[in-house]
Parts: C-alpha cells; structure tokens; sequence
C-alpha cells in the first residue's frame, strides 16, 4: 500500500509541475497582456474576445465571515438584466467589507468571469483573479513529491523485510518527516510569494534542507536504537 501510495504522490507532482504550474503561468500572463474591449464591442464580441471588459453590477448581499476554522467572503450580484451570481475572495478587504445592500459598483470580466469589482477608486480581486503566484503551486507539488519518495522508502523496507526497520518507522521519524515536509515547503513558498522571488527557488531551496534534515534525523534516530513498529 505504500509503494502504491508512493506512485499516486508521485503522479500528483508530475502533474503539478507539468500541467498546473504552466497553466496558471499562461494563464495570468494572458490576463497582464489582455487590453480593455473595444466601447462598441457587442457582448457576443466581448464574450469571444480575449479582452477586459467593465460591467455595472448592483451589489444584493454581502458575507463575510471568519469563524476561524471556515472563511466565507462573498458578493451576492445583479446586472440590470436578469443576471444574478456571486463572487468569492480572498479576504474581506480592501471593498468587500466596505459594501452594503445596493451599492453600485464596477466589475472587470474576462473569460466571462468577473476577477474584480470596484467602487469609488476601491479595487479588489475576486478569488477567480489569475495571480502570479507559481511558488504556491511548486510548493504543493514538492509536498507531493517528497511525500512520494517517503512512502517510496518505508514501503519498500517493509516489502523486502517483512516489516518496518528502526529507524524507518512511521513514528518518530515518518511523523517528523511528514511535519517536516509539509512546514518548509509550504513556508518557503510563502516566502517566496511574498519576496516575488522566481518559482525555480522553490525546489531549490526546499529539496536540500529536507535532504538534510533527513539525513541527520535518521543518524539521531539510529544512534538512539528506536526500535521497529
């Protein structure tokens, strides 16, 4: 089961890494270069078009609440047709939490989706927003990778010895390691979004330190005789 889970891991990084990460790049690259639609383009032609469009939207209802454990931010929408929708962010500020029942305000459309609204010079993107945050989805696809290679490891222990061997066992050192894992690659990819830094310093920084950290982890546990379980 943990060579299977292994490779189930190890198809989760290849596909972040191959479909997701470049995805998300062209995608928010295609927004950056989309110019504003031509004043007289029809719907249709904003529609088919791959431009930036304005829309004045009436604002119904808003949500926001942060009960710590489950995070709701939204703006319930109409256009002056028959349209109603919503749209969810990130968090409550800068305008989310600003609005009230009846404010008028401006979207931006593009691709059909409404990425941000705007009122009285306040502008905030929706969650739907492309963003230029490919360290993220680095991040996510090391936590599988690693993840990969770590079940690799203990299943085949257990597959050519019949059971686990000290110190490859789940607890401490695969407990430790899956904490370990998971704390610096998501927060090195924090730190990278926040820095602006380039995605490739993601896995440069992260595999390292992991490697190191398991190396001297397995020492300290092998010196330390914990026992199989």
């Amino acid at each position: 089961m943990l060579v299977l889970g292994s490779l189930v891991a190890a198809a989760l990084c290849v596909l972040a890494f191959a479909r997701w990460l470049p995805a998300d790049g062209e995608r928010y690259r295609a927004y950056q270069a989309a110019g504003a639609c031509p004043a007289a383009a029809s719907a249709q032609v904003r529609a088919e078009t791959d431009c930036r469009s304005s829309w004045q939207y009436t604002v119904e209802k808003t949500v926001v609440k942060d009960s710590g454990r489950s995070t709701t931010y939204r703006a319930d929408l109409k256009d002056g047709t028959s349209w109603r929708g919503a749209v969810e962010f990130g968090d409550p500020g800068p305008l989310l939490e600003t609005l009230h029942q009846g404010d008028e305000v401006t979207g931006t459309v593009w691709r059909r989706t409404i990425v941000a609204l705007a009122k009285d010079g306040v502008r905030q993107n929706t969650s739907d927003a492309p963003r230029d945050e490919l360290q993220m989805n680095a991040a996510i696809g090391l936590v599988a990778g690693l993840l990969a290679v770590l079940t690799f490891v203990f299943g085949a222990v257990r597959l050519i010895n019949g059971r686990a061997v000290a110190p490859l066992t789940w607890n401490p050192y695969g407990r430790r390691m899956l904490i370990t894992i998971a704390s610096v690659c998501l927060g090195v990819g924090l730190v990278a979004v926040w820095t602006r830094i380039p995605w490739m310093t993601v896995p440069a920084v992260v595999v390292p330190v992991v490697a190191c950290v398991a190396v001297v982890m397995y020492r300290s546990l092998g010196r330390g005789g914990v026992r199989g379980a």
